[in-house]
């Protein structure tokens, strides 16, 4: 059987997208060759990891270093109360082997930061960022625009979400023209809190634009930020423009 191959077990269970014409066995085999990194598995990393797994992307890699609390329950769905006081890295690897034991699973159980990037993300073509604090947001971005790496952000607070979509292989504006330095005010879902289907819309559109990455889709949303609210339902497309102060400036070539 060669590398990435479907399987005739395979075929009715992906019976579905097999038949659409954007993926065909063609599109399933560059799924199962996919290589994903998601960091965070909270609200948002929950989700995306979940239907990552359900597509069949053939190498995820987690990482976090919390462990699970009453209060995630709510809204990070791979968990249950017997869960509690795991890392969740261990049973977000659990969780993706029940749903498809052949995905290669590589958990991370450590906060992400300047000494171990490079060697966590270096593997990994599509990096999923799903973090809540943005010094690791702009670490991973720089090391994403260094390293011309395809990077999907997205973040939640009370009714709103936003998703980043950059891919750094070619010449586009960095999550830094954005937000150009750490905010004073590192508001996140513990101190704004946040209604908890949006995480799960949020963490969805991760997952599509991966899955739009792997099959190398046209993406209208590359160098832009969807805004979103869950409230009223109200989706809009905003193109950010390059910083000219940015400090990634002369690394986008």
């Amino acid at each position: 059987m060669k590398k990435n191959s479907i399987k005739e077990s395979d075929y009715q269970k992906y019976y579905r997208q097999l038949i659409l014409k954007k993926i065909g066995v063609v599109g399933q085999k560059k799924i199962l060759g996919g290589k994903v990194l998601v960091v965070g598995a909270g609200g948002l990393g929950c989700p995306l990891i979940l239907y990552l797994a359900y597509s069949g992307v053939g190498s995820i890699g987690i990482v976090d270093n919390d462990k699970i609390e009453l209060s995630n329950l709510s809204r990070q769905v791979l968990f249950t109360k017997n869960d509690l006081g795991k890392f969740k890295t261990n049973v977000s690897k659990k969780a993706v082997t029940r749903i498809n034991r052949k995905i290669k699973v590589k958990i991370f159980t450590k906060r992400l930061d300047t000494s171990n990037i490079g060697k966590i993300l270096r593997n990994y073509n599509i990096i999923c960022d799903g973090t809540d604090n943005f010094k690791s947001r702009l670490l991973i971005n720089d090391y994403c625009v260094k390293n011309k790496k395809i990077l999907i952000s997205s973040a939640i607070s009370k009714f709103d979400g936003q998703l980043f979509y950059f891919d750094f292989r070619k010449k586009i504006p960095c999550y830094r023209c954005f937000m150009p330095e750490l905010s004073e005010e590192n508001r996140n879902c513990e101190s704004d809190g946040v209604m908890t289907t949006l995480a799960g819309i949020a963490g969805s559109m991760q997952a599509n634009e991966v899955i739009k990455s792997i099959l190398n889709i046209k993406n209208d949303l590359n160098g832009k930020i969807m805004i979103f609210n869950s409230l009223n339902s109200n989706f809009r497309k905003v193109k950010l423009s390059k910083n000219p102060k940015c400090k990634n400036n002369y690394l986008h070539v």
